[in-house]
């Protein structure tokens, strides 16, 4: 049998109640991002989320990611301890226009989502020529 017995044990549990009211919809998918010439990498953290839960979509530049991990308590039992967050999560990024969405790339291992938005195009840096010789004129 688990159990928090004293005045610390109360207050951690009263607090943990209170922080953990509405905890699917509190509760944040913790993620990285970095980008490289090539493209813009975003990392999501999903533990103990089957990769059918999971939704990725982009809408009018916001990418969205959904998933939902289950409570493995069964409904019939009587919760002891409930600390994991449980229920669906959602979290939203605006996305730049400069991104490729078209060609995103997304796998999912061990609990962890990866996501790789190409660079379109005309955001990828380059190189501009410069020509040799006397001074001309640019034209408009």
């Amino acid at each position: 049998m688990l159990a928090r017995t004293g005045a610390l044990g109360d207050l951690d549990r009263l607090t943990h109640q209170l922080a953990h009211a509405d905890d699917a919809a509190g509760a944040v998918i913790p993620a990285d991002a970095w980008r490289d010439d090539e493209a813009v990498y975003l990392v999501f953290d999903l533990p103990g989320m089957d990769r059918s839960s999971i939704e990725l979509t982009v809408e009018r530049g916001t990418l969205v990611l959904s998933a939902e991990r289950p409570s493995p308590i069964p409904a019939q039992a009587r919760p002891l301890l409930t600390e994991r967050p449980t229920g669906r999560f959602t979290r939203r990024l605006a996305l730049s226009d400069a991104l490729d969405t078209e060609a995103a790339e997304a796998a999912y291992d061990n609990g962890v989502l990866t996501l790789r938005v190409p660079l379109a195009a005309h955001a990828k840096p380059r190189k501009i020529a410069i020509s040799g010789g006397g001074p001309k004129q640019l034209t408009a």
